[in-house]
C-alpha cells in the first residue's frame, strides 16, 4: 500500500474511526511482524494516511503501543471470562478457587492459542495503569489483571485468602502463568506438543493457586 495523500488522510480522519483504524493496523502489522514493526509511518501506511495524522489520536509511538497492546488485552481478557464461565460449582469456597483457576487456565490458553497476540498484549503497557484501563476490558468491563485481583477478591471473601495478602498473591498469580506461558509460546516448551503444555499448565496453575491459599495458613487452603 502506497502512503496516502493529505487529502486522502483529511478525509480518513474525518470519517470518525481514524484513532479505530490506526489501532486495527498496529495490531495486525504487530501479530504479523512483531511487536518491533510497530512504528508510526508503518501503522499510518497501513492504515492510508499519513503519519502526522496519527498526531491527532496519539501523542507520539509510545501512546499508540499502549493502545495495540489494550487491544490484545481485551481477547485475553475474554480467554478468560469464558473460563470463567464454565465453573458451574456452586459451594462459595470451592467456587471461588475454581474462579481463580479459571483466570489462570485463560490467560495459557489465550497465550498457547494466540502467540502472537499474546506477545503484544504486555508489549506497550508501560505502568499499572494502563493494566486497568477500560479499553483493555472483556465482556464484563473487567481487564485480565482486574478479572484475577476479582478472583482473590472472592477467595478473600470466603476466607480463603487473608485481605493483607491480596497484593502478593495477584503478584505471584501473573507473574507465574506468564512466566509459563512465555516459556511455552517464546521459549523451549514451544517444541513441545500442545498436549503436553496444556497438561503442564493445568498442573502448574493448581499448584499456584495452592501457594497461594498456603500464605494464610493451611486450615484456609479448601479441598
Amino acid at each position: 500500500m502506497t502512503e496516502a495523500t493529505p487529502a486522502e488522510a483529511k478525509a480518513g480522519y474525518h470519517h470518525g474511526n481514524l484513532r479505530a483504524a490506526l489501532v486495527q493496523a498496529g495490531y495486525d502489522l504487530a501479530v504479523e511482524k512483531g511487536p518491533d514493526a510497530v512504528t508510526l509511518r508503518a501503522v499510518t501506511r497501513r492504515a492510508g494516511v499519513t503519519p502526522a495524522a496519527a498526531y491527532r489520536h496519539f501523542t507520539g509511538l509510545d501512546e499508540l503501543r499502549v493502545a495495540i497492546g489494550l487491544r490484545s488485552m481485551r481477547g485475553l481478557a475474554r480467554s478468560i471470562e469464558e473460563h470463567q464461565a464454565r465453573v458451574a460449582v456452586t459451594d462459595p469456597t470451592v467456587r471461588a478457587r475454581a474462579l481463580l483457576e479459571a483466570v489462570g487456565d485463560g490467560y495459557i490458553a489465550f497465550a498457547l492459542d494466540q502467540p502472537r497476540a499474546f506477545r503484544i498484549g504486555l508489549h506497550g503497557l508501560l505502568s499499572m495503569e494502563h493494566a486497568e484501563l477500560p479499553e483493555g476490558a472483556g465482556a464484563t468491563g473487567r481487564t485480565p489483571f482486574q478479572l484475577l485481583t476479582d478472583a482473590l477478591g472472592g477467595l478473600a471473601a470466603v476466607g480463603a485468602l487473608l485481605a493483607d495478602d491480596l497484593q502478593p498473591a495477584a503478584i505471584r498469580c501473573w507473574s507465574g502463568v506468564h512466566g509459563f506461558a512465555s516459556l511455552a509460546t517464546q521459549g523451549p516448551l514451544r517444541e513441545v506438543p500442545r498436549a503436553v503444555r496444556d497438561a503442564m499448565a493445568t498442573r502448574l496453575v493448581r499448584d499456584i493457586v495452592d501457594g497461594v491459599l498456603g500464605v494464610g495458613g493451611p486450615s484456609a487452603r479448601p479441598r
